[in-house]
């Protein structure tokens, strides 16, 4: 017996020190960063920030690779089915949290089949129109909603978004009613805004400035709870007219279920260096967003909370489920 038992602990004893080696000498061949979205869009533009920097660290190449479509269930899907060693993972982001609420049968669940890794960042939805819309303040906005119900139409990166969210939000808190129009990612949804196609859209502020400062849309109002040192023009909805009123986005690296948490820890680390070095944080929040680099406890209890208050807006504002 005692034996066996010495047998089973120099097993164990084995296992930890190869699990150990494991993720010192990680990665020892290049990384995927699946973006479940077109290249372009907010969460593309971290993912290659991120890529870039990781790149350099490790000494291996770190792909983006886009796999949009499905309500990101598509780039979510590859991910889970991948192996767990950490060379596929995944920028993961609001819409998957989104979607354990919008769909009835979800085909995954976050926090079983995905390893959070880090929160990357997180920021706000700002709307905003179309320069030939005859509005220039959320009230006004409001107002022409309810002379024309039904008439108004909001483009969304797509169904199952946090865009898609957030206008869901503003229909219920505003007592409006407009369309919502969903696209495959911002850039359409955005490209489809500035040609007149759509009213107003939905986005984050990352991808919206260039468009905002061209004059190709006019920003109405930013999601968060206080205004966006990158764009402080923009009031939020609670002081143009909608009070209690926020739509948070955030961007995050996950990984399949099963990878080792030796790993995980590492490229958090690597990661949270990352995110906090003067430059980079510089750098997001001119970009409008807030950089991240928390302990991954400190991300799956975010995640927890973001998990609540989606189910609790899609029962309380009756958007239907797919």
């Amino acid at each position: 017996m005692r034996n066996a038992l010495g047998s089973t602990l120099a097993a164990v004893a084995l296992a930890v020190c190869s699990l150990t080696g494991y993720a010192q000498n990680y990665p020892v061949k290049p990384v995927r960063i699946i973006v479940p979205f077109p290249a372009g869009g907010n969460t593309d533009i971290v993912a290659r920030l991120i890529a870039q920097n990781l790149s350099t660290i490790w000494g291996q190449q770190v792909i983006v690779d886009n796999r949009p479509g499905g309500a990101t269930n598509i780039g979510t899907e590859l991910v889970i089915r991948s192996p767990a060693d950490g060379y596929t993972i995944l920028m993961g982001g609001a819409a998957n949290a989104v979607n354990m609420a919008l769909f009835r049968k979800p085909s995954y669940e976050l926090l079983r089949d995905l390893a959070p890794i880090v929160l990357c960042t997180t920021g706000a939805s700002v709307l905003a129109v179309h320069p030939s819309v005859p509005v220039k303040n959320l009230r006004e906005l409001i107002a022409l909603a309810r002379k024309r119900p039904g008439e108004l139409n909001y483009a969304s990166a797509g169904i199952g978004s946090a865009n898609h969210m957030a206008g869901e939000l503003f229909t219920s808190m505003a007592k409006i009613n407009i369309t919502h129009v969903p696209y495959k990612g911002n850039p359409p949804a955005f490209a489809d805004t500035v040609g007149g196609h759509v009213e107003m859209v939905f986005g984050g502020v990352t991808s919206m400035v260039p468009l905002i400062d061209n004059n190709r849309l006019r920003p109405i109002a930013i999601g968060s709870k206080q205004r966006f040192p990158s764009v402080p023009n923009i009031p939020t909805f609670d002081e143009a007219g909608v009070p209690g009123y926020e739509a948070q986005t955030w961007f995050g690296l996950m990984a399949p279920a099963k990878t080792p948490p030796e790993l995980i820890q590492k490229i958090n680390a690597d990661v949270s260096k990352i995110l906090k070095s003067p430059e980079i944080t510089k750098r997001l929040i001119a970009d409008g967003q807030n950089p991240g680099g928390q302990p991954v406890d400190e991300f799956i209890a975010f995640i927890r909370s973001d998990l609540e208050k989606f189910a609790r807006l899609v029962k309380e504002a009756n958007i239907p489920q797919q």
